[in-house]
């Protein structure tokens, strides 16, 4: 079995991948993730989230956790990126805790740009397209425009005062983390401004981090039809929030 750094009872740093449906994409972040960890000197762990797939999503994940101990493999039996994420997250043991998609359109190395001594004091950090020193590369301007209406559309129903709530890179405190997945509950795509949205309610302190970002042609995101479903989501984000199940206990 080989491993680059051996695994301690305490985790600094916790790598969550939702993978559904990625056997052509997972190879190449798992390769880009072994070289990234391969040059950290504090202890990590790398969690595979396979939610629903039906391809060999989970038996390309398995093989590569046999070779590394740092990488396990969690899996649910439906999709759902909101689901996997929260499963992720449970699950993970680091002090600092960070999802990322699996087409890695940022560059993995930015995600020391999370940690200190780069970034402290807060409890969740978002990866963002928008704020100063933020660039975006082979974006279609019609993909930028939708994502910036969906963006205004998110910041007056729920989440305020955030340039980019949808980018798929956020890091979390072990204690932000599991007091803000403990009461998330959306299983789709705006379980991001669902995630938000509750921080936001209980005081949390988010801070938006520029990240270089790569258009990437092969992305899951149908803006059409995933727009439609995020506004239904969005409503039920109100809906949850009337009955009071994003209360935390601080």
């Amino acid at each position: 079995m080989e491993s680059t750094i051996n695994p301690s009872s305490h985790i600094y740093l916790s790598i969550i991948l939702p993978a559904h449906n990625e056997e052509k994409r997972l190879p190449i972040c798992l390769e880009k993730v072994i070289a990234f960890v391969s040059s950290l000197r504090f202890p990590f762990e790398v969690i595979v989230v396979e939610n629903g797939s039906v391809d060999q999503t989970l038996a390309i994940a398995t093989e590569y956790a046999k070779r590394y101990d740092w990488l396990r493999v969690l899996q649910n039996s439906k999709p759902g990126k909101g689901l996997a994420v929260r499963t992720g997250m449970l699950a993970a043991k680091g002090e600092y805790r960070f999802f990322a998609d699996v087409d890695f359109s940022m560059p993995i190395e930015e995600i020391l740009n999370f940690l200190p001594p780069k970034l402290s004091d807060y409890d969740v950090a978002i990866g963002s397209r928008e704020v100063k020193g933020a660039i975006r590369y082979n974006e279609p301007p019609i993909r930028h425009l939708t994502g910036r209406v969906f963006n205004q559309i998110v910041r007056l129903m729920t989440v305020h005062n955030i340039q980019d709530t949808q980018c798929g890179f956020k890091c979390f405190t072990a204690n932000a983390a599991e007091k803000i997945f403990s009461v998330q509950v959306l299983d789709g795509w705006a379980f991001d401004a669902e995630v938000l949205y509750i921080a936001q309610k209980n005081g949390f302190k988010i801070v938006e981090v520029p990240v270089r970002w790569y258009y990437d042609g092969q992305s899951k995101v149908h803006v059409l039809n995933d727009s439609v479903k995020m506004f239904r989501e969005l409503l039920q984000i109100r809906r949850n929030e009337k009955s009071g199940i994003y209360k935390i206990e601080q």
